[in-house]
């Protein structure tokens, strides 16, 4: 196990984890990335979404603990002709010390209910956010495992580890990052979408 690695956030198989997210491109579009962006893939992992996301924005940051997911999403991006993605293999906790520049949009699938400082990786990101910028957070419904199949099988991290958008809210809110829509992500997932607001920080930490 990798130091820092965040608990029940292993990289999946690639044929069910494709089969649940046959169209990564319009996850990223319900959640609100738009062409232009600055953007980040927190925990990118195999590159699913990186792939997309560099497509769509202006240019990327790619980041990940692990530097064999890394290589696999830096050959997936390089496969399909993407010139505007830096990858950095960094804890995410370290995401406001290797991104040096601000950052419209942060995207983070399938990993948030593994981190054990979830305060302190939204104080992370809302320091390399603009203003405006947004968080966006891909997380399996609170449901039970049994019922989460695919191909056949039961996926996904246990039952218990599981939150709904008002847990995340409640965990990222104090970092100044409002929570300004959810978005279903059928069958099992939701997104949830907090913006950065100016003077946020200061009043909900208080």
């Amino acid at each position: 196990m990798i130091a820092g690695f965040f608990s029940a956030t292993t990289m999946p198989d690639a044929d069910w984890w494709r089969m649940l997210w046959p169209d990564p491109a319009k996850v990223l579009g319900d959640m609100g990335v738009r062409p232009g962006m600055v953007a980040v893939d927190l925990c990118c992992g195999d590159g699913l979404f990186t792939v997309p996301l560099a497509r769509i924005a202006d240019r990327i940051y790619a980041i990940d603990i692990d530097p064999a997911m890394l290589e696999r999403a830096q050959a997936l991006v390089a496969a399909a002709g993407a010139s505007n993605c830096r990858f950095v293999e960094a804890d995410a906790m370290m995401i406001d010390a290797v991104v040096p520049e601000p950052i419209d949009y942060v995207f983070l699938a399938n990993t948030f209910h593994g981190v054990p400082d979830q305060l302190g990786l939204a104080r992370a990101v809302a320091a390399v956010l603009k203003a405006k910028g947004q968080f966006g957070v891909v997380n399996w419904h609170r449901r039970p495992r049994a019922a989460t199949v695919v191909l056949g099988q039961p996926r996904g991290p246990k039952t218990k580890m599981r939150i709904e958008a008002h847990n995340v809210a409640a965990a990222v809110e104090p970092a100044g990052l409002l929570l300004n829509r959810t978005v279903e992500l059928p069958p099992y997932h939701y997104g949830a979408v907090f913006t950065k607001e100016e003077g946020n920080e200061r009043r909900l930490a208080r």
